[in-house]
């Protein structure tokens, strides 16, 4: 069956880190590559040895995955189109704008007997496997709890086209939020609750960067997103995400349990330094990296669709979890809007423990251990 044949559907920046790493994996072949503007597609597509195209091109073409990269307000639009046309699709984050979209991208695939996979898939890398593996391993002990910290000041500072941060569908829950949470989630398990507070701090920003200084963005989306998450494991979680922070000492994520304490990577990447604490312990204890995938793997998501595929086994980075994600952002900003706790209409289940051993050959190609 392999190699799994990929089209690329966005030409824009991050698409180079893609066409890179998946040429890497000799269970994976980039075919073509579209954009709507056609000749960036054929100058990215001949800058990577592909055809470029129309959009459409790619959607009739004959391929078994859509790689959709493209901005997040045409996610549902490309993963519908290429469900109906029977190909499977991995979508940058988030899986969707709306819950109704996403809802709909994961029935149609399974209606159709067809993947569907989301990013994040930084979870999968050497960092948060590390730590997945300790807390399996009892090395904290039950979870207790959980915080995550997302701060900064926002993009209009270093950005080229900062508008759509601070508009909807934009804000910094959206953007950043689902890598900390699909990361909790990898962790500790699918969340059953949640309560939020959300503000807008500044009204309007002023662009300072190129080429738009001195243009005023209206901000029509929270900036500052703060998230009680009780899982379903009975752990409780917290999470921050702002575009108003100017500085702050928070670690990226930390989990506590009955026996004591992790220190969790930024879940922004793939490695970083892990630092675990017993009760027992008289100081934070260095953890060594203990899996591949150290450097920015971006597309490994795609990899183990490729290989649950041969293998006929549950991909981790799939629907359901980027769904359940969606979910819990929506959810945090309606529990604010509505001053109430706010259920969780989905689940998923917890991705399982990376085996490196189901990616065959492509364990050693590409990857390394830190």
């Amino acid at each position: 069956m392999l190699p799994l044949r990929i089209g690329i559907v966005g030409c824009g920046n991050i698409s180079g880190i893609y066409f890179k790493n998946l040429a890497t994996y000799r269970s994976i072949e980039v075919v073509a590559c579209a954009d709507l503007d056609v000749e960036r597609a054929r100058a990215v597509g001949e800058q990577h040895g592909v055809p470029g195209m129309s959009v459409d091109e790619l959607l009739n073409r004959d391929l078994d995955l859509v790689l959709n990269i493209t901005t997040p307000n045409a996610h549902a639009e490309i993963a519908l189109q290429a469900l109906a046309r029977g190909k499977h699709v991995y979508n940058e984050k988030p899986l969707a704008i709306s819950r109704e979209d996403g809802q709909k991208i994961v029935d149609t695939a399974r209606k159709k007997g067809l993947r569907v996979g989301g990013a994040p898939d930084t979870f999968l890398g050497a960092g948060l496997q590390t730590c997945r593996k300790l807390i399996d391993g009892g090395a904290i002990g039950e979870p207790v709890g959980a915080q995550a910290y997302m701060l900064c000041h926002g993009h209009e500072g270093w950005h080229p086209s900062p508008e759509f941060y601070y508009k909807q569908g934009g804000g910094p829950m959206f953007d950043m939020g689902p890598y900390y949470l699909t990361a909790l989630v990898h962790l500790l398990g699918p969340i059953r609750r949640v309560s939020g507070s959300t503000r807008i701090t500044h009204a309007t920003r002023t662009i300072t960067s190129e080429p738009m200084r001195g243009q005023t963005i209206e901000v029509e989306t929270p900036t500052h997103v703060a998230g009680l998450l009780d899982f379903a494991n009975g752990a409780i979680g917290e999470i921050t995400t702002s575009f108003d922070v100017w500085h702050s000492k928070t670690h990226p994520i930390t989990i506590y349990g009955s026996e004591g304490t992790l220190l969790v990577p930024d879940p922004n990447g793939f490695s970083g330094e892990i630092w675990v604490r017993s009760k027992d312990d008289p100081d934070w204890r260095f953890v060594p990296l203990q899996f591949d995938f150290a450097e920015n793997s971006r597309g490994l998501g795609v990899l183990d669709i490729a290989w649950a595929l041969e293998q006929d086994r549950p991909h981790r980075a799939g629907g359901e979890l980027a769904l359940h994600v969606l979910d819990v952002m929506h959810a945090i900003h309606e529990s604010s809007a509505q001053g109430r706790h706010v259920s969780l209409g989905t689940t998923c289940d917890q991705p399982a423990p990376l085996q490196p051993e189901e990616f065959g050959y492509d364990v050693s190609v590409g990857s390394s251990t830190s």
